[in-house]
């Protein structure tokens, strides 16, 4: 039987069961460029990082829903202004049973998992 998150064992950690983000993007970029790079990916999310490579949240099209009339308003909306999930975040040590009842109490099905520096190392899925 395959551990999920659902069922995870007492010794099941963040870290066995997360996966490598495929998308990340700069917080400068702007709310135009991000709905480009999800509807061209075909991705319903992107992990968004600060000026230091750490992780700054993610990023849904939910989130990104309110600029789609694209106006003069959203080319110059960057990332960092919009309302995204944010910290805390899912630590690769933690279990994975705690990780589960954190996202279900925030209504998340994707959480970003960081290092104890604060980059962005993996996702972990409901």
């Amino acid at each position: 039987m395959t551990t999920t998150l659902e069922r995870p064992t007492a010794t099941t950690t963040v870290s066995d069961l997360m996966t490598t983000p495929d998308l990340q993007i700069s917080d400068d970029v702007t709310a135009d460029t991000a709905t480009d790079i999800l509807n061209g990916s075909g991705a319903d999310h992107v992990l968004v990082r600060d000026d230091d490579g750490r992780c700054a949240g993610l990023l849904t099209r939910l989130h990104l829903a309110p600029f789609q009339a694209r106006s003069w308003y959203t080319e110059r909306t960057a990332v960092r202004d919009i309302a995204l999930d944010r910290a805390p975040f899912a630590t690769p040590d933690m279990p994975a049973a705690a990780a589960a009842t954190a996202m279900r109490a925030r209504g998340l099905t994707t959480w970003p998992v960081v290092d104890h520096d604060g980059h962005a190392i993996g996702l972990l899925s409901l």
